[in-house]
């Protein structure tokens, strides 16, 4: 479990003022809400690269998928 002490930028997460499950939608699940609350975001970009560093397989990160970061690291390499 990751504390927020850890990750100074995620004290000002819109997801932190979320339901949870938003985030971590069942498989096959919308994902649509939780991608738009990250649009809003400020430290999207942060979240994204914790995300992509700690190799995150569950939920949405950064306004991004599993999936879609997979890609884009796919895409990096």
């Amino acid at each position: 479990m990751v504390l927020l002490e850890s990750l100074p930028w995620a004290k000002q997460a819109k997801c932190l003022q979320a339901e949870p499950d938003t985030f971590f939608p069942e498989k096959g699940g919308s994902t649509r809400e939780a991608k738009r609350i990250c649009a809003l975001c400020e430290v999207r970009a942060e979240c994204l690269e914790y995300a992509l560093e700690n190799d995150e397989h569950f939920g949405i990160w950064g306004g991004m998928s599993e999936r879609e970061r997979r890609r884009l690291k796919r895409r990096a390499s």
